[in-house]
């Protein structure tokens, strides 16, 4: 169940039992995925991860809409442009977890749940990746199970939603 306040009003939606809309927001680099360190990050593209994302989707009566930018603004304004059109967030943020004050704001000023997701576990890598600057604005964190971290976070938020 959501409340909105539009024009002092409260209106109720009941999500329950409806489908839903998740933006699912894919940081720097991650175009590279299957190229790209497949030690660290594994084999699977972005297409196939996406791909399982829309199937996890369907089961859980949620559309998914995704978006990979390598630019920040590019995300901050996907996050804008959430409000009254998305439920809720996945975002794998990148290295911007780690630097990016202006996604932090935006995920606050929009107010919706947002779950941050990553392939590996940024708490066994290097010291600055330890941080993040998405984790106290968002819903949870997953992080360290590859591909699998998209879906487990898909399920959890659309779960928060549905609660």
């Amino acid at each position: 169940m959501i409340v909105h306040a539009v024009d002092k009003k409260l209106t109720v939606l009941d999500l329950t039992d409806r489908p839903i809309s998740i933006l699912v927001l894919h940081g720097p680099n991650l175009n590279l995925l299957g190229q790209r360190e497949p030690g660290i990050y594994g084999s699977l593209t972005l297409a196939e991860i996406d791909r399982s994302l829309e199937q996890e989707g369907e089961k859980l009566q949620a559309k998914i809409s995704h978006l990979q930018s390598n630019y920040e603004g590019a995300l901050v304004d996907a996050i804008h442009q959430a409000v009254g059109k998305h439920q809720g967030i996945l975002i794998n943020a990148g290295a911007y977890t780690h630097t990016s004050v202006a996604l932090r704001d935006a995920i606050a000023g929009v107010n919706l749940p947002t779950v941050e997701v990553h392939l590996s576990n940024i708490y066994q890598r290097e010291e600055f990746r330890h941080h993040s600057y998405i984790a106290p604005v968002a819903i949870g964190q997953i992080s360290g199970f590859g591909a699998q971290s998209y879906l487990l976070g898909l399920q959890a938020l659309v779960h928060y939603i549905r609660k």
